[in-house]
């Protein structure tokens, strides 16, 4: 058995997990979990970094001896540095506002229809072009010489390297998801100067040997490579999907839910742009098509505003509330922003015509009934749009401690749900470590071997799928 460490940083915390892999076992414990809390500024929200980089080397340090770190983050945001390789400022956060309105003006050189023919990606307001868009005239843009995405900006800092992954790189909406490289034609169009980006990595190439400095301050002994992994969180959560077969879709549930489709090439066409799919890439030459749903941002903005009640008391009290008596969008761009989510969800039900939801037990099972009525929608859409008819759903991630959304899903899709594992992209960046070193195979081999390994539960679809079929028709008539 080998070890490995998987720094996994998400939306509101980080974690450093090791997991220890060998022919027929996969074991991850936590080593250490920090928070992630971004900041308010005079000129915007911003993401601590530096926070961040010390929660990594705790973790390290607390890890232990390993053969190998990977790093996987939440996408589109980057750090930009200098000639001498120093960070310009904290890397700008993408519920900033900065980039309102600015979608229109990138649409207006390349038009949209355009825009996703050649690179396949959804429209959402934070994408990496659309933030680049907004930086254009600023003075940190013009001083910078190297733009890295989070998970590259901390492993430049661990190892001296700089690298672009490619599967984080495909949220940028500079990568052609057909030759999954750099769409050139879009970046000229726009005036992006692609020699900001370091060269092209992919899961499993190397990235570097901890630097001594790192080596000293964590106590490892060297030498320690850092192999790239699929540092977009969501490409190591789907890689840890614990699916057999091709007929399969997931749900990356946790701030966001990311619900789609693994396919062997994209789907470009206009109904797709339409429906606003995305078309990122995964492993193996697989793409991850998907649509992104606003997922349990909606209740963790509730529940802090409700000064963070029991969560499980909550739960509980919500099961009993009514079904489908109100449901919202949950990919509504109008919740993307924080602050007075519960006010901002019975807003949108009286907007609606809909019975207003006023406890906190109301408001999540608003939630929650409009969470799984997306998920259905998005895997309804996905098969339709890709010819990819499916079988099961699998959810991964934080959501799959919510047995009740994950109840809810299955109902709402009237197919069976199997939920877990919960540490998902962890696992999925510690299997693609222990592929570099030969203990697990292709993505086939990866799934067999968390299929035999991770606790795993079922959920059987139950209910009258008309009342869904109502609820959609209610939302689709607003």
């Amino acid at each position: 058995m080998r070890s490995y460490a998987a720094v996994d940083l998400g939306a509101s915390s980080g974690r450093v997990m090791v997991g220890r892999v060998g022919p027929d076992s996969l074991e991850l414990t936590e080593a250490h979990r920090f928070p992630n809390r971004p900041v308010r500024v005079p000129e915007g929200l911003r993401w601590d970094v530096l926070s961040l980089y010390a929660g990594v080397l705790d973790g390290l340090r607390a890890a232990g001896q390993v053969d190998s770190v990977g790093i996987d983050s939440w996408a589109v945001d980057y750090g930009l540095l200098d000639a001498d390789g120093a960070l310009l400022g904290n890397p700008v956060h993408y519920r900033d506002a900065r980039t309102d309105g600015i979608a229109e003006k990138v649409w207006g050189a390349v038009p949209a229809a355009e825009l996703y023919a050649a690179t396949g990606l959804q429209y959402a307001p934070f994408n990496t072009l659309y933030q680049l868009t907004a930086a254009a005239s600023s003075a940190q843009l013009a001083h910078a010489r190297r733009l890295l995405l989070i998970p590259d900006l901390l492993s430049y800092w661990l190892t001296g390297e700089q690298g672009t992954e490619l599967t984080n790189a495909s949220t940028t909406q500079l990568i052609d998801p057909r030759t999954r490289s750099w769409s050139y034609d879009v970046a000229a169009r726009l005036g992006v100067d692609l020699e900001l980006f370091a060269p092209l990595r992919r899961p499993g190439d190397p990235a570097g040997l901890l630097r001594a400095e790192v080596l000293e301050e964590t106590g490892l002994s060297g030498p320690v490579p850092v192999t790239a992994v699929g540092s977009h969180d969501t490409a190591s959560a789907v890689a840890a999907v614990p699916a057999v077969g091709e007929r399969f879709a997931y749900i990356c549930t946790g701030t966001w839910s990311l619900a789609g489709l693994e396919l062997d090439a994209p789907v470009l066409t206009e109904e797709s742009r339409a429906a606003n799919f995305t078309n990122e890439l995964g492993l193996d030459g697989t793409v991850r098509y998907l649509r992104n749903i606003m997922g349990l941002w909606l209740l963790q903005e509730c529940v802090r505003a409700w000064g963070d009640p029991d969560l499980g008391v909550l739960l509980r009290e919500a099961a009993a509330v009514p079904a489908l008596r109100s449901v919202v969008d949950a990919g509504d761009a109008a919740f993307l922003a924080p602050g007075r989510m519960p006010e901002r969800i019975a807003e949108a039900c009286r907007a609606s015509g809909q019975p207003v939801p006023g406890s906190p037990a109301e408001i999540t099972r608003c939630i929650l009934d409009s969470l799984a009525l997306a998920h259905r929608r998005a895997v309804g859409d996905a098969q339709r749009l890709a010819d990819h008819p499916v079988d099961c759903v699998y959810i991964v991630g934080g959501g799959t401690r919510n047995a009740l959304l994950c109840q809810l899903t299955a109902d709402a899709c009237g197919l069976p749900v199997v939920v877990g594992p919960t540490e998902a992209a962890a696992l999925g960046n510690v299997l693609v470590q222990a592929r570099t070193h030969g203990i697990v195979g292709d993505l086939a081999d990866m799934r067999a071997l968390l299929v035999r390994t991770q606790p795993l539960t079922r959920f059987e679809p139950r209910g009258d799928a008309a009342r869904w079929q109502e609820a959609e028709a209610r939302l689709a008539t607003r």
